[in-house]
């Protein structure tokens, strides 16, 4: 029986007094497609980072794969919300590409031929291999994107985190992204954290709402009840351009 993709139980966390996760249990299944939805504030990233050993928790217990989230680590890719990459410096796409593969790499090693196909094939997968020797400073926002996607990609992961992949970038990269990442689903378990709740709802097979505390939904449908769990006001989706309104509004306006 192949191990859940993860498996918390019982999780908090602070950043000094200030309680971030209250009490945070849930299993994700392989193969599954995870949106973590919720407010600015409520605990999202600090989940993720506790998923991908980038913090510890104060309480409670992550496994990811079986293992420790440290121990797992060659078996995940990240894409992060922003980066600190400097786009002035001269580095190429195909260059961004290869530093997924440092952690397979023998230490002090250059990169093998399989490196570099590796690298290629995920460039190819998210339609940038005709950018690999482009500088990253002379792309858009959304080709970077496809471009850090692409980092994670060649790691060849078997769980895939993504934090906001889509903020800063334009509908039609959104769109694409996630046909994307459901196309990949297929071989590589997904989780998301996003505010695009209207465009989520197509593609996510389970749902969790964070906001201090965790709610986990497994059939993926995203519901008036679930969105009230943790946002206290109400919430105008987007949907091909029309807004609806997913929660009633407050008495008296």
């Amino acid at each position: 029986m192949k191990p859940a993709a993860v498996e918390v139980k019982n999780v908090w966390f602070s950043y000094g007094t200030a309680e971030v996760l209250r009490d945070v249990t849930f299993t994700l299944d392989q193969g599954d497609f995870l949106g973590i939805l919720g407010p600015n504030g409520g605990g999202k990233t600090t989940l993720l980072k506790l998923m991908l050993g980038l913090l510890k928790p104060d309480k409670g217990t992550i496994r990811i794969l079986g293992a420790s989230p440290l121990e797992a680590t060659r078996r995940v890719g990240y894409v992060p919300q922003g980066t600190d990459l400097n786009i002035s410096f001269p580095i190429s796409a195909m260059e961004i590409a290869l530093m997924g593969r440092i952690s397979r790499s023998r230490l002090g090693r250059s990169f093998s031929k399989e490196d570099r196909a590796k690298a290629a094939d995920a460039l190819t997968r998210v339609g940038m291999i005709e950018y690999a020797d482009t500088l990253v400073g002379r792309l858009s926002g959304g080709q970077r994107q496809r471009v850090f996607i692409a980092r994670a990609l060649a790691t060849d992961p078997e769980i895939l985190f993504l934090d906001e992949p889509t903020s800063s970038v334009d509908q039609e990269f959104e769109t694409d992204l996630y046909g994307f990442l459901k196309e990949l689903n297929s071989r590589v378990t997904i989780i998301v954290i996003t505010h695009d709740v209207g465009v989520i709802s197509r593609y996510v097979k389970s749902v969790a709402c964070v906001n201090r505390t965790l709610v986990f939904h497994a059939e993926g449908r995203i519901t008036t009840e679930m969105l009230d769990t943790v946002y206290a006001c109400p919430v105008d989706l987007i949907a091909h351009g029309v807004p609806h309104r997913v929660l009633p509004t407050h008495e008296g306006h």
